[in-house]
């Protein structure tokens, strides 16, 4: 196991953050399988489970910062259309268009459906709010994120399209999952295993997107 000498300044936190990344296996696996994040194999592992990326055309990347989630779909499916946003500065990524900005601003969702350039067979979240060390406060913020993206894909995705999004441990709220519910044929949480056994993270994985509900509108 490699260790992290002290250093004056540097706290115990972001010494035990760097020992943590030093010996992580996934993170080894990415710098040579040259991807930017670890978190590329959850989303590997989360297709290999639920088939996500089979036969998808045109997908958005919801905090696709760093990219590694893109880098996966343009290596799985590469003649697939992928749009990107994320406050977070990105490094571009060829064959993937990104949008510099904050989700939750209110013309975020048309920008993103005019770079797509119509409806999308997959929106994945990696999104999370910054936490504050206060469990319900993180919880909430993480789930308002959650309901966005949920928003946003029930207005751009095709039938039988799916949604994939970050969430806490215990995963989405009762409310949540019954609104997704409405609108998709399945839903199911999962913890893939590149996902640290001592993070609080989830996904839900919502498949079979039904079609805007009566009185939605349908998104060009």
């Amino acid at each position: 196991m490699t260790r992290v000498k002290t250093a004056k300044g540097r706290k115990d936190s972001s010494i035990r953050w760097l020992e943590r990344q030093l010996n992580d296996p996934y993170v080894k696996r990415a710098k040579a399988d040259n991807y930017r994040s670890r978190a590329a194999y959850k989303l590997l592992e989360l297709d290999e489970r639920f088939g996500l990326l089979k036969g998808v055309r045109a997908v958005v990347d919801l905090g696709i910062a760093p990219g590694g989630w893109s880098q996966v779909v343009r290596r799985t499916v590469p003649q697939a259309a992928i749009v990107g946003i994320d406050l977070l500065a990105t490094d571009p990524i060829e064959g993937v268009t990104i949008l510099a900005m904050d989700f939750m601003d209110e013309s975020a969702p048309a920008r993103l459906r005019e770079a797509l350039g119509g409806p999308a067979d997959l929106v994945m979240s990696d999104m999370a709010a910054n936490t504050v060390g206060h469990q319900q406060t993180d919880h909430l913020r993480t789930m308002a994120l959650v309901e966005a993206g949920l928003e946003f894909a029930t207005e751009i995705l095709k039938p039988g399209g799916a949604f994939i999004a970050k969430v806490l441990a215990g995963g989405a709220d009762h409310g949540l999952v019954a609104d997704m519910k409405r609108h998709f044929t399945a839903v199911k949480h999962a913890k893939p295993p590149a996902s640290r056994k001592g993070s609080s993270e989830w996904y839900v994985v919502a498949q079979g997107f039904k079609g805007p509900l009566a009185g939605q509108d349908i998104a060009a």
